[in-house]
């Protein structure tokens, strides 16, 4: 097989003309550039691209960090850092943690040792000076807001959503209302939380204990949470679910266990995923599509010049009216 030297020689041309055609540089003459192509396609070169990389320096990958790829709310965000990474040419690596901090370290190096480019964390358990102290080695974008200097963050108002979910059900006479968390330690978590207790007290209500359902990611923990309201003598009447994906369990098992939606529970989920629309579940749309492509822009922007500095955007939520309400 032919090298690039070799390809120089036949067409007559230098190396750096060469190499010059393989990456679409736009300062060739034509009559040159028909050249090298003609002998590209006489001896069906393929460029290494390995070696391409180390003279540019780039992998051109990124890593994608989240702890589960199987999950729609990740779904979301992957379709919307790869449409973008498709833009620019770069692929990109899916670095499933689990939420194990080992997991996420051993992703994190690969920045430090050069085989990515960058780093987009979908959802972190380190804490943010570990997290920070990567990205001396590369653009590290995270999809939550962060204050950290050296970090860019793409992030939905999770606070102001939740505080709007919850009026929507206080406007139309709701108040019991239940909320079912995810994982409680993280950020996002702990702003849902603060809109749900603040936004209780301000209309006059407490905020009871047994109402908070943790640990609410899958359909199977939505169902569970359907059974314990259906046993309980003084149940919540309405739930606002962080993910369509455990409010379609809790839709599930109230069928299961005899509850009406939404004349005995009502339901606001949280995401706006697919399955929202098919089981007419009233939603919060985060836009985690466009969250996926802002958060590859920023990594993309970085990567071209590390001296610009971190950017924090926000990215606007919409509630969805829909029957489970």
């Amino acid at each position: 097989m032919v090298n690039i030297k070799q390809i120089a020689k036949q067409a007559g041309v230098s190396v750096s003309t060469v190499s010059r055609v393989l990456n679409n540089h736009p300062y060739v003459k034509a009559d040159k550039r028909e050249r090298v192509q003609q002998v590209i396609e006489q001896n069906s070169y393929t460029p290494n691209s390995q070696a391409i990389n180390l003279i540019r320096g780039k992998t051109k990958t990124v890593g994608l960090i989240l702890p589960f790829s199987h999950h729609p709310y990740y779904h979301a965000i992957i379709a919307g850092v790869m449409e973008e990474a498709y833009q620019y040419g770069y692929h990109v690596l899916l670095c499933q943690t689990s939420y194990n901090p080992d997991q996420e370290r051993e992703y994190l190096h690969m920045l430090s040792t050069r085989q990515v480019d960058g780093v987009i964390a979908c959802s972190r358990v380190l804490p943010w000076a570990e997290l920070q102290s990567y990205s001396e080695s590369g653009p590290i974008v995270v999809c939550e807001y962060t204050e950290e200097s050296n970090l860019s963050a793409v992030y939905t108002d999770h606070y102001g959503a939740f505080c709007r979910g919850i009026q929507y059900l206080l406007d139309r006479g709701y108040t019991r209302i239940g909320y079912c968390i995810g994982r409680k330690t993280s950020a996002s978590s702990q702003e849902r939380f603060r809109a749900y207790q603040n936004t209780l007290h301000a209309a006059g209500l407490e905020v009871y204990q047994d109402w908070i359902f943790p640990d609410c990611i899958h359909m199977s923990d939505g169902e569970q949470i359907a059974k314990q309201i259906a046993a309980m003598e003084s149940p919540p009447s309405a739930l606002i679910v962080t993910g369509d994906e455990a409010a379609a369990g809790v839709m599930l098992g109230a069928r299961q266990y005899g509850l009406r939606i939404p004349e005995q529970l009502a339901i606001i989920g949280y995401d706006n995923q697919p399955i929202s629309a098919g089981l007419q579940l009233t939603t919060i749309d985060q836009n985690l599509q466009e969250i996926g492509r802002q958060a590859f822009s920023l990594f993309y922007e970085r990567s071209l010049d590390s001296t610009i500095m971190p950017v924090k955007r926000l990215i606007p939520y919409t509630l969805i009216e829909r029957k489970s309400v």
